[in-house]
């Protein structure tokens, strides 16, 4: 899409927006040589169809492996779960991927998310009652605030390492067993666990820092985000966020310290959604009525599936917390053409004011994102009428659209001429 350059695929919603066939295009329409993932873990959900009806829903594996030769690297910021990688690699083989890990590089640094972890984050959830945040129920949000608390929190290198793996691993069972004693959730065993996770360090390349500048060297590299800008660890609408950096800050640390650069593209739908409770200010019940989702649905620990108008306040807001970009690709234009109700959010009204612009906070000013959450939980769309989306998309985000897609296959894409 943009040449030979190496390109970060950044979510500007509430994730969902398409990610992965995005990427899926980036691999097949030219010579890809790796996906980077830069944030989140087995909690992505980037669903891609194959021309020939192949369907996946990639967790962890880069979202290009589809495309033969495509390697995947999971980064230092990506939060490992073995045991989901193991059954996302089965299902891939199920259907005729045989070599995916094979093509597998994980950073010795990067943190593991164990079943303790899964265990102790629905736990937290379900304490929550009628509060709950959202969990996708995966653990990659305890896995972080493990880390945060404790230094030998386990980590990818450690499964070469069996005798430091069960102390650690230990550790983790301990603090879940401890924070919640009446938990009925089973977890298996930690020499179970060592044994696994063992065999994982055996089965995969775990390498180091500097293997980036490997990837690059090798060819044109694919960054690919998990979740959305909207749901940004600090810059999202607290709490009803991710324990993750889902703007571009990640992917392009490890360019810098690799020295290579790439383009930004950011990935819109032609209407909104949203997976979970939070603010969604342009949700419209008719809308996720009439348009279902084939690959995401009510979930026991998101909560359903939600649908709305596009909303160009929200867009602008992920606009200004990522710096810009430098395309947009939009995404289910199909469903956009047989839905002449769809709208545009231009303004809210929020009390007796008119509200076109979210005003970013300083990093860190939880706080102060928490009082956003509040007034935009009681935030009204003023609206007009869609028009074309792409016109209305590239207004709000300030950049071209680049990539039209009108299906979910690498075929319904369509680049811009100009590009």
């Amino acid at each position: 899409m943009f040449g030979a350059e190496n390109v970060i695929v950044v979510d500007l919603g509430y994730g969902d927006a398409g990610k992965g066939t995005v990427v899926d295009h980036l691999c097949a329409a030219s010579p890809v040589h790796a996906v980077v993932r830069f944030n989140g873990g087995a909690q992505a959900a980037h669903n891609v169809v194959a021309v020939d009806g192949r369907h996946h829903t990639f967790a962890q594996f880069g979202s290009g492996t589809f495309t033969p030769g495509v390697r995947t690297h999971l980064s230092r910021f990506v939060l490992v779960d073995p045991l989901a990688l193991a059954a996302e690699a089965d299902h891939l083989r199920r259907i005729g991927v045989g070599d995916a890990l094979d093509r597998l590089t994980v950073d010795g640094d990067a943190l593991l998310t164990t079943p303790y972890h899964r265990a102790a984050g629905r736990a937290r959830e379900r304490a929550r009652g009628a509060d709950r945040h959202g969990s996708c129920g995966m653990g990659v949000g305890e896995t972080a605030a493990y880390a945060l608390a404790h230094e030998d929190a386990p980590r990818a290198g450690d499964c070469r390492s069996p005798a430091r793996l069960r102390r650690r691993l230990a550790a983790v069972r301990d603090r879940y067993r401890d924070a919640f004693p009446g938990a009925a959730e089973d977890v298996p065993d930690v020499d179970d666990c060592v044994a696994a996770f063992t065999a994982f360090g055996e089965r995969v390349r775990v390498v180091g820092g500097g293997h980036m500048r490997t990837l690059l060297a090798g060819g044109p590299v694919v960054f690919e985000g998990a979740q959305g800008v909207l749901l940004d660890e600090w810059h999202g609408f607290h709490p009803y966020t991710t324990w993750s950096t889902t703007t571009f800050g990640n992917a392009e640390a490890l360019l810098r310290e690799a020295g290579g650069g790439a383009a930004r593209l950011g990935v819109v739908r032609a209407y909104a959604t949203r997976h979970g409770p939070g603010p969604f200010v342009t949700e419209d019940a008719a809308l996720t009525r009439g348009l279902p989702e084939p690959h995401n649905g009510t979930g026991p620990w998101q909560g359903p599936f939600r649908a709305g108008h596009l909303d160009a306040v929200a867009l602008r807001y992920a606009r200004e917390v990522t710096g810009g970009m430098d395309g947009v690709a939009v995404t289910h234009l199909d469903v956009a053409g047989a839905r002449p109700d769809l709208r545009v959010c231009r303004a809210y009204r929020i009390g007796d004011a008119t509200v076109r612009r979210l005003a970013p906070n300083p990093a860190g000013r939880l706080d102060l994102q928490e009082d956003l959450t509040r007034r935009l939980l009681a935030a009204r769309p003023v609206y007009a009428p869609l028009g074309r989306p792409e016109e209305a998309v590239e207004e709000a985000a300030g950049a071209p659209v680049v990539l039209r897609s009108f299906g979910p296959t690498a075929a319904d894409k369509r680049v811009a001429a100009a590009v």
